[in-house]
């Protein structure tokens, strides 16, 4: 057991520094953005969160329902997506009821309550693919998700600290902030090693709750934020930046 949990925390703890360089990129913008900079910025945010839930939740949880017996594989994927919208709808009215300011400053609890629930089945994913291998199965899998998941961590570190910099956070905060939301990947990797028998059942569920999440602050906060051209060219280019890092990468 401490063999498998010293080879998780390796692998998740990779994933975890990709997100905290990614968040870093937040310290070589000078000054406020101009308008059209942020539309850029909150359009590659949006463009990343949907190709993730796409590629990295909604058709893996449908692949593992399949793989496990569960039919129809797209009822986890449906269920668990409403669910992670339901769930980011109540905390739109709870922050609402809670007065935390008003246009914009709302999207900073969303964003990153959605991305760091996106975070938590890839920490699984990684911590479970590291157990595995320390067990006797191939290393070279686990090698090649820790790869391509941390490589996906350095644009969604950037789209947690670079949003929450144009919606008036200090510097050193919107870091920290995307630093602590993919901390929950060494720790949810850790736990899942401790319960692997429990969780591989989960996966299809807390794959695509995330997704949902996602997806309701990338249509009620994040479009919305990312008006005309350099909205659109901003969500394209991390649209295709997280097609590229999931399918080719695996």
């Amino acid at each position: 057991m401490l063999r498998s949990l010293a080879w998780a925390g390796l692998g998740t703890g990779f994933i975890f520094l990709m997100t905290t360089l990614g968040a870093a990129v937040v310290f070589f913008f000078a000054g406020e953005l101009k308008l059209r900079c942020q539309s850029a910025m909150m359009g590659f945010a949006a463009g990343v969160m949907l190709a993730a839930s796409v590629w990295s939740m909604i058709i893996p949880a449908m692949e593992r329902a399949d793989a496990a017996g569960m039919h129809p594989a797209w009822l986890p994927a449906v269920l668990g997506i409403t669910a992670g919208m339901a769930f980011l709808l109540l905390l739109d009215g709870l922050i609402a009821r809670l007065g935390w300011g008003g246009t914009g400053t709302l999207a900073t609890p969303l964003l990153v309550t959605a991305i760091t629930v996106h975070n938590i089945p890839e920490g699984m994913a990684v911590g479970l693919a590291f157990a595995l291998a320390a067990r006797g199965e191939p290393l070279a899998g686990a090698f090649a998700l820790a790869l391509g998941i941390g490589l996906q961590n350095l644009p969604e570190g950037a789209a947690v600290s670079l949003p929450l910099r144009q919606l008036g956070m200090t510097r050193r905060r919107a870091f920290w902030t995307g630093v602590l939301s993919g901390a929950v990947e060494p720790l949810f990797g850790l736990l899942a090693v401790l319960a692997v028998s429990g969780v591989q059942g989960a996966m299809p569920w807390l794959l695509s709750f995330s997704a949902g999440a996602m997806l309701y602050v990338v249509m009620h906060e994040l479009i919305p934020a990312a008006p005309g051209r350099a909205g659109t060219f901003g969500f394209f280019g991390g649209f295709l930046l997280m097609l590229v890092l999931d399918v080719a990468l695996g």
